[in-house]
């Protein structure tokens, strides 16, 4: 139960960062925005607060714990939705969406840090996958809700973004139960709170062991060390390369425009709404296949799975473009193409980030991996409507399938299995390869 409400972040993020895709053309007529203006602006500003809450969400999160930083997160979201509903202009609208992403940012700090801190070994990847599953249960919402509300009336996008508010708030009363984390505690030297919810997380733990094992690695750690200094270099490139392969297959500038990309396949708007809907319903039962499996069969072999379907659907994607396919080609690969991604890097991102950086730099490690994610999430789809009128949608969907060849690589390559171990084993095998 706490994974699954520290995991309701994800499902606002989900929301949030969806939900726009329903108000998207529909604002740029009424503002009069250009195309860059649009992208970058109206449309991209969230994601640059995400930039932010990345790059400035460790430090709350260390400082002044998982809980409380989940709690303003909460904050930054129902703030958000009411500001975005509200706004009668380009800029505010641009700022509320900029305080939702910042809530975005931190989100994929403190909460996979959270469920991974009190999860059991062999169920940590189930626990804090549920992040993801949540983050796609929320996008599914945000493009059901959207499809419900598109024809109440010309001011149907201000309930669009406005709803989102309802879950903010439930979110927060959730989170007030949510115990604090262990190794939090006990990075604190707060032993006493730590050995209680420990005892609380697993009643025949040996708890003790527990705390030894976490003080003898404390002891060894260094407090002024970095993520940046030679010693963590291997984790640090491992975060930085399953975040930067994350968007280079093009997520979220599908997510974000998706009807955009039906309409100039040919289909009509309401048609467009309604497979964004097939987007979220495909998206949501892989993503809770990847959950189960997870643990099963570990986190390479999702990647090697959404890899090899990442390379098939962007390719069959770039030649529907470039061949002018018709009818439901597009809607098929491009459910394809997120079937991919929920499986292997939507299910993995979050817990391998969460998992290859020692203890007392994991909120650091997190923030850095996250960052990486969002300063691309923030650029790729802010020039994508640019791009898609200038090259077409076949020339974009190969650059992503060429980049996904690459992800392939690394995948077989360098990024090493992390399933069943716990957090201080995985920092002794993952500073061996330093």
């Amino acid at each position: 139960m706490w994974s699954i409400t520290a995991a309701l972040a994800g499902f606002l993020f989900g929301f949030d960062v969806v939900v726009i895709s329903g108000a998207d053309q529909k604002l740029q007529v009424l503002w009069g925005s250009s195309d860059s203006f649009h992208g970058s602006v109206v449309m991209g500003m969230a994601l640059w607060g995400t930039v932010l809450g990345a790059i400035f969400g460790g430090f709350p999160t260390n400082k002044y714990g998982r809980k409380n930083t989940l709690l303003v997160i909460g904050v930054l979201f129902a703030v958000s939705a009411i500001g975005s509903a509200f706004a009668n202009d380009p800029y505010f609208f641009a700022f509320a969406r900029f305080i939702g992403g910042v809530g975005v940012g931190a989100s994929t700090i403190a909460a996979p840090a959270y469920i991974s801190e009190i999860a059991p070994a062999k169920h940590r990847g189930r626990l804090v996958a549920m992040y993801q599953f949540n983050i796609v249960f929320g996008i599914l919402i945000a493009f059901f809700s959207n499809y419900l509300l598109s024809g109440i009336g010309e001011n149907a996008w201000r309930w669009m973004l406005g709803v989102e508010a309802i879950p903010a708030v439930l979110y927060i009363l959730f989170a007030l139960k949510l115990p604090k984390s262990p190794i939090w505690l006990l990075s604190k030297s707060r032993e006493t709170e730590a050995r209680e919810v420990l005892k609380l997380i697993d009643i025949d733990a040996d708890v003790e062991a527990e705390i030894e094992a976490f003080n003898s690695h404390n002891e060894k750690s260094n407090k002024s060390e970095t993520i940046f200094i030679k010693k963590y270099r291997f984790p640090l490139m491992l975060a930085f390369l399953i975040a930067f392969f994350n968007q280079c297959s093009g997520i979220n500038a599908v997510l974000f425009y998706a009807p955009r990309i039906f309409e100039s396949a040919g289909l009509g708007e309401s048609s467009a709404l309604l497979n964004s809907i097939g987007i979220g319903v495909t998206n949501l039962i892989f993503t809770l296949l990847g959950v189960f499996l997870i643990d099963k069969l570990g986190r390479k072999t999702l990647m090697y799975y959404g890899s090899i379907g990442y390379i098939i659907a962007l390719g069959l994607l770039s030649a529907a473009f470039l061949l002018e396919w018709s009818g439901m080609a597009v809607p098929f690969f491009i459910f394809l193409f997120i079937a991919a991604h929920a499986i292997g890097q939507g299910a993995v991102i979050w817990v391998f980030i969460s998992e290859i950086f020692p203890n007392h730099l994991r909120a650091s490690g997190q923030a850095f991996g996250s960052s990486t994610h969002w300063v691309l999430a923030a650029i790729i789809p802010s020039i994508f409507p640019y791009l898609l009128d200038l090259l077409g949608g076949g020339i974009i969907f190969m650059v992503f399938a060429g980049m996904m060849v690459l992800q392939l690589l690394f995948v077989a390559f360098m990024m090493p299995e992390t399933k069943g171990k716990t957090l201080d084993e995985l920092e002794d095998i993952i500073l061996k390869n330093k």
